[in-house]
Formats: C-alpha cells, structure tokens, sequence
C-alpha cells in the first residue's frame, strides 16, 4: 500500500484528492495547521485517513510530520492562494508558497530522496497571455502571488537536477462547492442561493469581463496522482481550453435559479443584481486565461469531464442546500 502526505487536505483540493487516493487504496496523511472544523469535507472519510499537524513555515513540523508519515508521494497544495490578498502580505506569500516548498524539499531530500513530489503551480504563472498556454508558453505573471508560483516552479526544476522526483501541475482555474467563499466564484454561488430566497441584495464584483478557464476541481485532483506515476517528472498544464467572464458566471447561476424556480425568478438582467465595486478590481488584472491541455491528454490520458455549465449548477446547488440546513 503506498502512503501519500498531503499538505492542504482540508482545502478544496486536498479533500477531492484524499478521497480520490483512498479511492485507490493508498494510506492517506494530511498536513494540517489546526484541526478542521465540524463543517469539514474531510468529515466523511475523517476515520480513514490520520491527520499530522504541520506548518509550511515551521521546518521541524515538517520533518516530524514526514517521519510519521514516510511517504511514497507528497502533495503540496497548501499555500497562500488568493492573488488580492498577496498585493497585500507578499512577504507572507513568498514564506509560505516558495519557502514552504523549500523546506518541504529539504525534508524530502534528506529524509528519503526516493519520494516523488507534487507542486501545486497555477495558471497566474503566464500572466497576460493572447491564446491558450500550454508548457512552452513564456511566464510573466502580473502578481506577488503569480511571482511566487514562478518561483516554486523553478524550484522545483532545480531539485529535479538534483534528483528528486518533482513535478508542478499547472492548474487553470478550477472550482467546487468546496472552494473558499472568498473567492469570486463562491461569491456569486452564495449570492444566488441567498437570492434563490428572497434576498434582493446587489453582488458587489470588479472586472466583470475577465476571462477565466473554469474546470471542476474534481477532475483535475486526478490527474495530480497520474502525474506522480510517470516513469520521469514532467510539468504538465491542466485546464479545459474554454473561458468564460464573470458576466457569464453570474449568468449561468441565474439561469440555474430560473430552472429551479420554473422560469419565475426575479431578476432578469445582470443590472439587476450585480455592482461594480472598484475597489475590487486588481492590479496587474488578466484579461483572458485559457489552457492548452493537449499534452496531458495525450501522455497522462487526462481530460476534464464536468463541463462548465454542470459545474455552476454544482455549486449554486450546494450553496441552497447550505442555506436551507
């Protein structure tokens, strides 16, 4: 049985991957902070898997937690991930997403230099770019957060040269009913359940003409755990290869409600129920992110099965079912 540590396993990502490992009869360890709260996704499988405690900042807890574990494959999808907030602590963002990954290395190159690691890379990495991404595509992120992806990426180049198993997955936007409900996409999801409701309160959003490649979460944890199993570590980029604005998201999660209520819910336009805040628009904004996934399906036989409509209904789903408990 092989075992897997997995930093971030309360987060969305960590837990579809922890059941998703489980699913394939791994022993399952999770990295986490402090213990997740009563309204974890871990919560079904909380007797299947042990949690260590743990910090990306804090190297000794680090090495306690790799010794107690002894993994096979380790998971590095904790860190700072909001790209507002990194305009706003960048110190803090380059500590825990490029430093956390340093010592996480360290750790595994000194403990048992035969792990295989997963980086958690993101799509902010490219910055503005016109057409898809794919792995040869120049990187010039536009954020702190963007910078420190950068950065954790190459890091992870240079200790492949010194022979450990390491590999980025370079994520587009990928999103659940687990996401954070800081996030602009649960944003909307919370907003339109509380509409769903009877709550006429406006949306505040920035740049409703951003463009993002939105996939679900669910899928793209998969092709994580393929990644470690390749015969030699290689980058690969995941994502859909279609964007969608935020304009197009609050509208698809109007037309869910309009679905759910038989076509007589009250807004009908976006005017309706949608501000822009300009306080919530970014510096160093993308304008459009689309990925070019064609070398994962070709080499990892990875394609993203929940198609973006499916995947809005999802989450606006989720959001009534949480307002009604």
């Amino acid at each position: 049985m092989k075992a897997a540590l997995v930093t971030g396993i309360s987060g969305q990502d960590g837990s579809y991957l922890a059941e998703h490992l489980l699913g394939l009869g791994y022993q399952v360890y999770g990295l986490v902070r402090r213990a997740p709260g009563s309204t974890s996704w871990l919560a079904p499988i909380a007797d299947r898997i042990e949690l260590l405690h743990g910090d990306l900042r804090d190297a000794s807890s680090l090495d306690t937690a790799f010794r107690t574990a002894w993994p096979d494959e380790v998971y590095n999808l904790a860190g700072q991930t909001s790209v507002p907030s990194s305009w706003e602590v960048p110190g803090e963002t380059f500590d825990v997403n490029v430093g956390g990954l340093a010592r996480l290395l360290e750790v595994v190159e000194r403990r048992r230099p035969d792990t295989r690691v997963y980086q958690a890379s993101s799509s902010e990495i490219f910055g503005n770019v016109d057409g898809l991404c794919n792995e040869m595509t120049p990187l010039h992120p536009t954020s702190p957060y963007g910078i420190s992806k950068l950065a954790a990426h190459r890091l992870c180049e240079v200790y492949r040269g010194r022979g450990v198993y390491a590999v980025s997955g370079i994520l587009f936007n990928h999103e659940s009913p687990r996401r954070c409900p800081e996030m602009v996409t649960r944003k909307i999801t919370r907003a339109a359940a509380a509409w769903a409701r009877g709550d006429r309160t406006k949306l505040k959003l920035g740049n409703l003409e951003a463009r993002r490649d939105w996939g679900f979460a669910g899928d793209y944890v998969k092709a994580m755990q393929v990644m470690l199993q390749r015969p030699a570590p290689k980058d690969y980029v995941l994502g859909t290869g279609e964007s969608h604005s935020v304009a197009d998201f609050v509208a698809q999660a109007l037309v869910e409600l309009r679905a759910l209520n038989g076509g007589g819910f009250a807004f009908s336009t976006l005017e309706e129920c949608v501000e822009i805040d300009p306080r919530l628009l970014r510096t160093g904004e993308i304008r459009d992110s689309r990925a070019d996934a064609a070398m994962a399906r070709r080499e990892l036989g990875w394609k993203p099965d929940v198609e973006f409509p499916d995947m809005v209904r999802m989450m606006v789903r989720a959001d009534l079912e949480a307002f009604s408990r």
